[in-house]
């Protein structure tokens, strides 16, 4: 076993309350973004398949030994055929609102940890089940960011809040 002895990262266990501030967080970042580009608004706003803790954070989730140094917050959408992928460089940055787990090491003017905020559209259909969609997403691993995000872990946030989706 390998044990992190980084001091920056929080060993403080993500709990339900966590995920559902972390919820909040993204759907604000949501709705502004659709507020201030309309044609994003009309290509993406009713795609959301859900949004997931990923990485680091997802694997202190996990296995409660990884530590927190940040959240990262993914938003994943339903790709709409034929129409320009959502921006998937877009990463915006809040704080977590409150310190449970300390301050953020990266930015400390920050009330608590940083939360990365992303987007990303994937192939599925509209129907498609959120658990199912990011595993083939993570399994198939064409992308650098699925190739990333499968090294660690990925916890749904919304829907089925705190279920690991990743690992398997």
């Amino acid at each position: 076993m390998k044990w992190n002895c980084n001091p920056v990262r929080s060993k403080e266990p993500i709990t339900g309350s966590d995920l559902k501030v972390l919820s909040r967080i993204a759907r604000k970042d949501r709705e502004a973004f659709f507020q201030r580009y309309p044609d994003w608004f009309k290509l993406y706003s009713n795609r959301l398949l859900c949004v997931a803790l990923c990485q680091g954070a997802a694997l202190h989730f996990v296995d409660g030994l990884n530590g927190v140094k940040d959240f990262d917050v993914w938003s994943f959408f339903r790709e709409n055929p034929g129409k320009p992928a959502i921006p998937y460089r877009r990463i915006v940055s809040q704080p977590f609102e409150y310190s449970k787990s300390g301050t953020s090491p990266i930015i400390r003017e920050f009330i608590g940890r940083k939360v990365d905020l992303l987007f990303r559209s994937i192939p599925c259909s509209s129907d498609a089940c959120p658990i199912v969609s990011i595993q083939h997403y993570l399994t198939e691993r064409r992308t650098q960011a699925a190739r990333c995000l499968a090294e660690k872990a990925v916890v749904l946030i919304e829907p089925f809040q705190a279920t690991v989706v990743w690992p398997k």
